[in-house]
């Protein structure tokens, strides 16, 4: 279980009630909270940090942020 990265409440319910998906759970229960596929691994730490951020796999990662020179794990 991922511990997702803490944000303002009403953050929280915004997305909830924008999106309809409840992104500390989806993080929480290692699923994407932007395809809804099952988080398995990533390439590099930042996109693991940005994983308890935002609650994109590594494929969504790579498609939102293309041009990203990450660090190895």
């Amino acid at each position: 279980m991922a511990t997702p990265t803490r944000k303002a409440i009403n953050l929280e319910d915004m997305i909830k009630g924008v999106f309809g998906i409840d992104g500390v759970q989806r993080i929480k229960d290692n699923v994407c909270t932007t395809c809804g596929k099952s988080v398995v691994e990533f390439r590099d730490r930042l996109s693991l940090r940005e994983y308890y951020i935002s609650g994109m796999c590594q494929e969504c990662r790579d498609k939102a942020y293309p041009n990203n020179c990450d660090e190895e794990l």
